[in-house]
């Protein structure tokens, strides 16, 4: 599908035309000093003056040109790039005046990027009034971010006013990076625990684990974090106060921290090339720059590898890590402890380009792959937005149903663990079946004591299996005391564990406790339908009695021995008001297949 793709900044315009397919660029445009006398509109080998143009009046001119240069053959939609999503946009979105409205409210969230982005989609649709105009969000990404991650240790109640949270951003790169990283390696980036840096004039580093974000470096806004070209990255918030009492205002703190500061403040310039020169002729502010650089991204680097529990690949990207082999170098010393070893002569010659997108550098023994990947935001947003345009051709396609179930807290029993609940040579017995093959709820129930709490009458479900697992809600996590991780079911590796007590004696579980993952059992057949492939995330919005609701990281699971049927939990039914008469869209692979008709039924365990 052929794609526009504009990502307008405050004085500056980029513009390009490629093929969502195969990512071929067809033609590229720029202008320069936006607003300005000078301003200049570049096309291909063609530059052409326009002074004192606004960014509507620059689109004007650039887009007819663009177009022509690629052919002239009509484009079938337009991506742009939009910095801040704030808390209502976690996916690509199709742009009406709605949406345009809550981009310019978020505006102050992200006041230097924003504006210019909604200007650049107002004058867009100005010209190209007749295809459709796709937003794609830095900050979707990590729409994922756990909890734990997003939440600064603030008065929540501050936090909710002035939407004080981590919302990230390089999402875009991140993502595409992650999954050429994926294909570098030959495997599916959902077994993947991947870090990767992004660092050029604006820097940040985020850990992906399964193709979701659930850390990143850059918080509320991009200021956070990594040492950047002028940007501090972090800094104590007591130096600020102690600024503010010596007269500096918030317009002083902000010239000094977003343009004042990073690898400008330390050396005097912001190119990485100039740095490294400089540092080589022995200046020593450069060769400090250098030094404080490398250690926020190692620092950075270690502590994501925790979060992770271990790496299996680190993946540099951006103009700084596709092009310095020195700074790959600095960063990679003394990562063997998490099994990365750098392969010197691979990081000196690589340069990742769209040429050669993806070039491991680390040694062939190496446990944690190092991979440099030359990202391509606007690849990725055009895909987006062929994807999103997909969706829109499907609209009124067959209308599929899924079956939903509510699962309340529950237990699985290894057969070893039944005999010691309820004796030895128990068999469970059955009371009614549940909607997947096989599967049953037994009459037998126990109890779950946890460090907090207890919880008497827990269901069994059977047949038994081989390892015991505990699923509980949210609400139980507290009620009990346990910190239960969300995972897909069996998956119950360095998972808390707790106290079941039946009948015939108590066991004292070390590991087994989960939330689980929202999932949709689903068979082959209905994936083809559906267009999804096991182990795929989707996203279902839920149409209630005022109170829709959008699941995200819904997993699929695809097998022959499954029926079709979603599967959530209390709290998020209740969060929902999920009913019988719910509604509700599956997205996937830029798909969107309308859910009609969802039940409240199957495997609905009392307890």
């Amino acid at each position: 599908m052929r794609i526009a793709v504009i990502n307008c900044g405050s004085s500056s315009i980029k513009a390009c035309i490629l093929e969502s397919a195969d990512g071929r660029r067809l033609a590229s445009a720029s202008v320069e000093r936006v607003g300005e006398l000078a301003t200049v509109l570049s096309v291909g080998q063609q530059s052409i003056a326009l002074d004192g143009a606004d960014h509507r009046a620059a689109l004007q001119r650039l887009l007819p040109l663009l177009i022509e240069a690629a052919g002239g053959q009509a484009v079938a939609a337009v991506g742009h790039r939009v910095v801040h999503g704030g808390e209502q946009f976690d996916r690509p979105v199709r742009i009406d005046d709605t949406v345009e409205q809550a981009i310019e409210a978020a505006a102050a969230l992200a006041p230097l990027h924003n504006p210019p982005n909604l200007a650049g989609i107002r004058a867009a649709r100005e010209v190209l009034p007749d295809v459709a105009h796709v937003a794609v969000f830095d900050t979707a990404f990590f729409a994922t971010l756990p909890r734990r991650a997003s939440r600064y240790a603030i008065p929540q109640v501050l936090a909710e006013k002035y939407q004080i949270k981590r919302f990230g951003f390089h999402g875009t790169s991140h993502r595409y990076v992650a999954q050429r990283a994926a294909s570098a390696l030959g495997s599916d980036i959902r077994d993947l625990r991947i870090i990767s840096c992004h660092l050029g004039n604006g820097c940040s580093v985020a850990a992906i684990e399964g193709g979701r974000a659930i850390e990143t470096s850059m918080g509320m806004t991009p200021l956070e974090g990594l040492v950047m070209g002028s940007r501090s990255g972090d800094i104590d918030a007591g130096i600020l106060l102690a600024l503010m009492r010596d007269g500096y205002d918030a317009e002083a703190l902000d010239a000094l921290l977003n343009r004042q500061s990073g690898l400008l403040g330390l050396s005097g310039k912001r190119d990485m090339r100039d740095i490294e020169a400089a540092a080589a002729d022995g200046d020593d502010g450069a060769r400090l720059a250098l030094a404080v650089f490398a250690h926020r991204v190692r620092k950075y680097v270690g502590a994501y590898a925790a979060v992770l529990g271990g790496v299996d690949a680190l993946v540099f990207t951006g103009g700084i890590g596709q092009n310095s082999a020195l700074i790959r170098h600095r960063v990679c010393q003394r990562m063997e402890f998490l099994g990365a070893r750098l392969c010197e002569e691979r990081n000196r010659q690589a340069r990742a380009d769209h040429q050669h997108p993806d070039l491991i550098i680390s040694q062939d023994h190496s446990r944690c792959q190092i991979i440099v990947v030359a990202t391509d935001e606007e690849l990725a947003i055009a895909r987006d937005a062929a994807q999103l345009c997909a969706a829109a051709a499907m609209a009124d396609a067959e209308q599929l149903a899924i079956p939903l179930a509510v699962s309340a807290r529950h237990v699985h029993l290894s057969e070893r663990d039944l005999g010691m609940l309820f004796g030895e040579g128990y068999t469970l017995t059955p009371e009614r079946p549940l909607s997947q093959p096989g599967q049953f709820a037994a009459q037998e129930r126990v109890s779950l004591v946890g460090p907090r709490g207890r919880i008497d009458g827990v269901r069994v479900l059977g047949p038994t299996r081989s390892q015991t697992q505990v699923e509980i809600s949210r609400t139980d996590e507290f009620r009990l005391g346990v910190d239960a991780p969300v995972r897909a079911s069996g998956d119950v590796d360095n998972s808390p564990g707790l106290t079941l007590v039946g009948p015939a004696g108590e066991l004292a579980l070390s590991c087994g406790v989960i939330c689980a993952w929202r999932h949709i059992h689903i068979t082959p057949k209905d994936a083809k339908r559906f267009g999804v492939r096991d182990r795929d995330l989707v996203s279902v919005a839920v149409d209630s009695a005022g109170r829709d609701l959008i699941f995200g990281d819904v997993l699929v699971r695809v097998s022959e021995r499954f029926s079709l049927e979603m599967h959530i939990d209390t709290d998020e039914a209740n969060a929902a008001e999920i009913d019988g008469e719910s509604q509700a869209c599956l997205w996937s692979a830029g798909r969107d297949v309308r859910l009609v008709r969802r039940t409240v039924a199957g495997d609905r365990p009392k307890g």
